[in-house]
């Protein structure tokens, strides 16, 4: 109970874009030298070290971008959908900057899970796109992601563009458990799930211990590039108040 309430407490504390702004900026460097120091060793381990698939060879090594990209494009639209609906509710500027922030993290992200599939596709199917199920319900993520981009600027009046943006996103998750689901409810090109939560990952060790600290790797860029694009917001939107003008006062000029 008490732990409880103390996390409330840091949640109501981060909705404060003062409290956000210099909390990250602590955070960002370790987050950079985290993320950047797994990014690296995963990639040496998997594309270098990892052995090649006894089928497909030294192809499936893409798999050390796409499936932590793809994994980012599904979990990052459900916390995109979780600001929307924290912003709808409590009405707090923060939840939508950052729906807005990880709407375009996302996008990005669905972008490359799409185009390392293409890539990947192409061996393994003899063509870079198919209307299979998985990329086509990939696909449509990729639209909600810009549409609701779209929705939040299509409105003179931000705070309308911000509800509609949400609403659209909550809308949206009914598309996230079909992408699961997809390579299980259709008999598709696109082969099933080889790492498991819930059963025995089909992926060898040798493979699936790179794979592993490559998502992990993922996971913390996430964060970190949503902690910047947070702080531009922030900026952004409260250039007005007295604590920004104080931080602009405090920094050095530039010359000329």
């Amino acid at each position: 109970m008490i732990r409880s309430f103390f996390s409330l407490i840091w949640l109501y504390r981060l909705s404060s874009p003062k409290f956000f702004y210099r909390i990250s900026g602590r955070v960002i460097p370790w987050l950079f030298l985290a993320s950047i120091t797994l990014l690296a060793v995963g990639l040496f381990w998997g594309l270098l070290i990892a052995p090649p698939d006894a089928r497909q060879g030294h192809s499936f090594r893409i798999i050390y971008i796409h499936v932590p990209a793809s994994f980012l494009a599904l979990a990052g639209y459900y916390f995109m959908a979780a600001a929307g609906a924290v912003g709808l509710v409590w009405r707090t500027k923060m939840s939508f900057w950052f729906m807005k922030s990880a709407a375009s993290i996302g996008a990005a992200m669905t972008f490359i899970a799409l185009f390392s599939g293409a890539i990947w596709g192409r061996p393994s199917w003899g063509t870079y796109w198919v209307w299979d199920a998985r990329v086509t319900s990939m696909l449509i993520l990729l639209f909600l992601y810009l549409g609701v981009m779209a929705m939040i600027r299509a409105f003179d009046n931000s705070e309308l563009g911000q509800k509609n943006g949400a609403i659209l996103a909550l809308i949206g998750t009914v598309n996230v458990p079909i992408i699961y689901k997809s390579v299980d409810w259709w008999h598709t090109l696109h082969q099933p799930a080889t790492l498991k939560v819930m059963a025995e990952s089909s992926i060898h060790i040798d493979m699936l211990q790179p794979l592993v600290v490559m998502i992990a790797g993922f996971y913390l860029f996430y964060a970190l590039t949503i902690c910047l694009f947070l702080r531009a917001e922030i900026l952004y939107h409260e250039q007005g108040t007295s604590w920004v003008k104080e931080l602009c006062a405090r920094r050095p000029k530039g010359r000329g």
